[in-house]
């Protein structure tokens, strides 16, 4: 864990942003994800995407991340208001003082006196350079998640093409009609992003490359050999992959990982891959996933390169039962991995994080029967707890409890409305019904454990069907 991460340097920086305001987000203006094959952006995860102005960033191609959205939500926050799209910090901070929300780390991460005095020093609506940037070139993806959308997964799309939207369900129904991601090779928001990298990148710090699936996207490719003929040795390169392609591909992006670093054209590499629990139960939320494949895939780059490996944990229903399955797989490969080369001085090797999912609502912990589920959660944070040491890299650290114990407290405190937690019951018993039809898969099978809740949904679904 770097010393931005700490929990120590987190309390440190939290007083000195709340000088600015109580709400004050360093995200809002030195965060931005880019996805320019739907011309959508946001400054971090959280927040819903919104449309990139094509006629702004004709004359300011600055404006991928300078909009006037995002503008008028750093006024907000400038003068201590909560824009809504952050409720997912808004709720983490709820819960009591002790609890970090990801806007504390962001805060913690991204500050420097030289940042926060350009902020105050400046109006509202001034143009800034990021000093991160996730950029999506493509939607191309070889996966289809099931909490994932086409417009992320050309995989999900082909399948929404085939057999049209899930109509039995309120939340996440996947219509398509209404957008149609730009190809590469002929995407003005490409053309602004080529525009904007010679000034962009003087000064960008962190740049990572998600999709769709990375190695997939030409894009990638070209992005790498800008970088060896113009280099950004201040800079620090990430990618997210599924690492469920063609090994092949692992190869080749290790390769030009360590050509990269080895010649000192980028400052650093990260590789991120997403998992959310283990074995067939991941196989069935990820299609297309080969977990025996993305482990040799995981081998390859890991054993190749000397850069970390971070896992992208979106803590869903699905992962409840089973979530310390993958736990004990992330101890088992920092065992094998942490300590491989004899001059990696890398705090740790094997990473991962827990945010967890707030849509669609048949993924959301929250429609659960708390009696019967909260144990799973104990289970897994003592599970953490007895495996926890801050100087052992491989075993899990302060902050990887506290990140899971922020989870576990938001499923114990959070209550939805009967009405709420009745429309994710119904809407997840008539999805998983029609995702095992759609995808030859069985839920009841797969997931043993959830057999009465699953029974539950299904009473729900079938009483309301019957009274509408």
């Amino acid at each position: 864990m770097s010393n931005a991460d700490s929990t120590d340097n987190i309390k440190r920086v939290i007083p000195i942003m709340n000088e600015v305001s109580p709400t004050f987000c360093l995200a809002k203006w030195h965060h931005s994800s880019i996805y320019l094959h739907t011309g959508q952006t946001h400054s971090c995860y959280h927040p819903r995407p919104h449309d990139i102005s094509l006629n702004e960033i004709a004359t300011n191609p600055s404006a991928l991340h300078n909009t006037r959205h995002k503008k008028q939500e750093r006024a907000m926050m400038l003068i201590g208001e909560k824009p809504k799209g952050c409720q997912y910090c808004w709720n983490v901070e709820s819960l009591s003082d002790t609890h970090i929300s990801d806007r504390m780390i962001r805060n913690a991460s991204i500050y420097t006196i030289d940042r926060l005095t350009e902020i105050k020093e400046n109006t509202w609506n001034y143009n800034v350079n990021p000093e991160y940037i996730e950029v999506a070139f493509s939607n191309e993806c070889n996966f289809k998640c099931g909490y994932c959308h086409p417009m992320s997964s050309t995989s999900f799309q082909q399948e929404i093409k085939k057999f049209g939207p899930y109509e039995t369900v309120q939340n996440h129904r996947l219509d398509i009609e209404w957008f149609k991601p730009f190809e590469e090779e002929d995407n003005p928001y490409i053309k602004a992003w080529w525009e904007w990298w010679p000034e962009m990148s003087k000064t960008l710090n962190i740049l990572r490359i998600t999709g769709g699936e990375p190695t997939m996207h030409r894009s990638t490719w070209q992005l790498f050999d800008r970088l060896r003929a113009d280099p950004r040795p201040h800079l620090e390169l990430n990618l997210n992959s599924n690492l469920g392609v063609k090994s092949a591909f692992i190869q080749k992006l290790a390769d030009n990982v360590n050509d990269l670093l080895q010649n000192k054209k980028v400052k650093q590499f990260k590789l991120f891959s997403s998992m959310d629990t283990w074995n067939a139960r991941a196989e069935y939320l990820r299609t297309g996933l080969d977990v025996e494949l993305w482990e040799k895939n995981l081998d390859i780059y890991i054993t190749t390169t000397k850069s970390p490996v971070a896992f992208m944990c979106t803590f869903n229903i699905l992962s409840v039962t089973s979530f310390t399955d993958f736990l004990a797989k992330v101890l088992e490969w920092r065992k094998k991995y942490d300590y491989l080369f004899e001059d990696d001085d890398l705090t740790r090797r094997v990473r991962f994080d827990t945010p967890y999912l707030k849509e669609p609502l048949q993924y959301d912990m929250h429609i659960l029967p708390k009696e019967e589920y909260l144990p799973y959660f104990d289970k897994t944070l003592k599970f953490i707890e007895d495996n926890m040491d801050e100087n052992d890299r491989t075993k899990f650290s302060q902050l990887e409890y506290e990140r899971f114990r922020r989870v576990r407290d938001y499923f114990a405190s959070v209550n939805y409305d009967e009405a709420r937690v009745n429309e994710g019951r119904r809407d997840f018993y008539n999805w998983f019904t029609e995702y095992d039809y759609r995808r030859n898969t069985n839920f009841l099978e797969t997931f043993p454990d959830m057999a009465p809740f699953w029974q539950l949904c299904k009473e729900q679904a079938e009483t309301y069907a019957q009274k509408n």
